[in-house]
C-alpha cells in the first residue's frame, strides 16, 4: 500500500502546486485574492460549492451516522439538501442583485452596509467565528482519527493535524480563493469516485442490498425505521435540521461568497442544479458503507469502523486512494472555511488596503491556531457536531435575508437574531435550558424565530410601501 500512497499523494500534491501556480498573480488586487476576480464559471462553481458542502464529515461521518442511527440519515441530509437546491435558485438571484447595488467584500461587510449599522456586521462575524471554528475542527478531527488509527506509528495525532493546518496556510496564502476553488474541484472529483468505489465494494461484502438489509433487520430492525435505535430522528429533529441546512447559503459565508463570485446568474442556476445531482450521488454510497458497518461492525468504535471499512477491507490501491481522498477533502474544507473567516474579517476593515490585507492574513493564522487547539478536544460525533454548526449559524439568517430583501432593512431583525444566537450559544454551554416546550433548542428557537421574522418583515414591507405611495 505504501507505493500506492506515495503515488497518489505525489499526483495530488502536484495538482495543488499546478493550481496554485495558475492562481498566483504577482500584482493582484485584494479582490482578486479574496474573491477570485468574481468571474467563476458554472463547472468550477458547482465543484467548489459541492466540495465545500460535502467534505470529510460526509465521507466519514455519514457512513457512521447510517451505521449507528439508521436510514433516517438519508432524510436528515439527502432531503434537506434537495430543498436547499430550490432555495438556491431564488436566493442566488436576490443576493447578486443586492450585492451589485451596495458592493460585496464579505457577508459581514455586506450586511453592515445594508443596515448602515456596524453591529450588524459584528453580529454576522461573531456567528461565523463561533460556529465555523468547530466545523473546521470537525474536519481535522475526522481525518486525524482515521490516519492515526490507520498508521499509528507514522505520526502522532497532533502531527497529522499540524500538517493539515500548515499546508492550508501555505496554499491559501499563495493562491487565494481561486486556488482554493481549484483544490475544491480536485477534491470533489476524488471524493465522488472514491466513495462510489468503496460504497459498491462494501455493498458487495454485505451480500448485496437485499441480503444486507435482511441481516440488519434480523440484528437491529430499528435501524430501518424512524426515529432509529437511539430515537434521534424525531420529527422536530428532522424539521429543524432541514431548516438549518436550507439556510446554509444564507448563514455560512463560504457558500454565500461563492454565489456572489459566479460570473453571471445563468452560471448560478446551472451550479444549483448540478449540486442537487451531486448531493444524491455522494450521499447514496455512504448508506451502502453504513449498511456494511451495521452488518459487520455493529459494536465497533468510530475509529475502528472507519479504518476497517475505508482502508483495511479495501484493495490496497482503493485504500490508498481513500487516504488521499480524505486528506484532500479535509484540506479543501479547512481552506475554504478559514479563508471565509478571513474574508469576513477583511470586509469589516476600513482604510488602507495593504494594512487591511496584513490584518486579514494575521487573522487567518490566528484562526488556524485556534482550530488546531479546538480539534484536540472535540468529540467523535462528526455529523452531529456539523449539524450544530449549521443550526448555530442559521440563527443570524433573518439579518442576512433582511439585507437581501429590503433597501432599508428593519433594525429589529438585529435584535431578533442576536437573541436567538445568544440563547443557542448559552444552551450549548449549559447556562440556559437546552430546549423547551418538549423541543430541542434549535427547533424551539425556529418556532419563535420564523414567525417573528415573518411578522417583522411583513409589517416593514407594508409600512415602506405606504411611505412610497404617499
Amino acid at each position: 500500500m505504501k507505493v500506492w500512497l506515495v503515488f497518489f499523494f505525489v499526483v495530488f500534491l502536484a495538482s495543488l502546486v499546478y493550481a496554485s501556480y495558475k492562481s498566483y498573480r504577482k500584482n493582484r488586487s485584494s479582490d482578486e485574492f479574496m474573491l477570485a476576480g468574481s468571474n467563476i464559471g458554472a463547472i468550477l462553481g458547482f465543484l467548489t460549492f459541492s466540495a465545500a458542502l460535502f467534505s470529510a464529515f460526509t465521507f466519514m461521518g455519514m457512513p457512521d451516522f447510517f451505521r449507528v442511527h439508521g436510514v433516517g440519515a438519508w432524510i436528515f441530509l439527502g432531503l434537506s439538501d434537495a430543498l436547499m437546491v430550490f432555495f438556491l435558485l431564488w436566493f442566488g438571484y436576490s443576493l447578486r442583485r443586492r450585492a451589485a447595488q451596495v458592493g460585496y467584500k464579505g457577508v459581514a461587510g455586506f450586511v453592515q452596509n445594508c443596515f448602515q449599522n456596524k453591529w450588524a456586521g459584528y453580529l454576522v462575524f461573531l456567528s461565523s467565528f463561533l460556529f465555523l471554528i468547530p466545523y473546521v475542527a470537525i474536519q481535522i478531527r475526522g481525518i486525524s482519527i482515521f490516519l492515526n488509527a490507520a498508521f499509528p506509528d507514522f505520526l502522532p495525532y497532533w502531527g497529522w493535524s499540524g500538517l493539515l493546518v500548515v499546508l492550508m496556510l501555505v496554499y491559501s496564502e499563495i493562491g487565494g480563493l481561486k486556488a482554493i476553488m481549484y483544490s475544491d474541484a480536485i477534491q470533489g472529483v476524488i471524493l465522488l469516485v472514491v466513495i462510489w468505489i468503496i460504497g459498491l465494494t462494501c455493498l458487495k461484502m454485505a451480500g448485496g442490498l437485499e441480503a444486507g438489509t435482511e441481516a440488519v433487520l434480523a440484528s437491529n430492525s430499528e435501524l430501518l425505521s424512524l426515529p432509529g435505535p437511539k430515537g434521534l430522528f424525531s420529527s422536530p429533529f428532522l424539521i429543524a435540521s432541514a431548516i438549518a441546512i436550507v439556510m446554509i447559503p444564507v448563514s455560512q459565508p463560504q457558500f454565500t461568497t461563492r454565489l456572489v463570485v459566479m460570473k453571471d446568474l445563468k452560471s448560478v442556476h446551472k451550479m444549483a442544479y448540478a449540486v442537487g445531482i451531486f448531493a444524491i450521488l455522494v450521499i447514496l454510497p455512504t448508506a451502502f458503507i453504513g449498511l456494511y458497518g451495521a452488518v459487520t461492525y455493529p459494536e465497533s468504535s468510530t475509529a475502528d469502523f472507519l479504518s476497517s471499512a475505508l482502508l483495511f477491507d479495501q484493495a490496497e490501491a482503493v485504500g490508498a486512494l481513500a487516504v488521499v481522498g480524505l486528506f484532500a477533502a479535509c484540506l479543501s474544507t479547512t481552506n475554504a472555511q478559514i479563508f471565509a473567516l478571513g474574508t469576513e474579517l477583511r470586509s469589516l476593515l476600513k482604510g488602507d488596503e495593504k494594512k487591511s490585507m496584513r490584518i486579514t492574513q494575521i487573522g487567518i493564522l490566528v484562526f488556524s491556531i485556534i482550530v488546531l487547539v479546538f480539534s484536540s478536544v472535540i468529540s467523535d460525533e462528526l455529523v452531529l457536531l456539523a449539524r450544530v454548526s449549521f443550526a448555530g449559524t442559521s440563527m443570524i439568517a433573518p439579518v442576512v435575508l433582511g439585507a437581501v430583501l429590503f433597501q432599508k432593512p428593519p433594525k429589529s431583525l438585529l435584535v431578533i437574531s442576536a437573541f436567538a444566537l445568544g440563547y443557542f450559544v448559552l444552551s450549548l454551554i449549559g447556562w440556559v435550558p437546552a430546549g423547551f416546550a418538549g423541543l430541542p433548542t434549535d427547533a424551539a428557537m425556529y418556532l419563535i424565530l420564523i414567525p417573528t421574522t415573518a411578522l417583522v418583515m411583513g409589517i416593514h414591507y407594508f409600512t415602506q410601501k405606504k411611505v412610497h405611495e404617499a
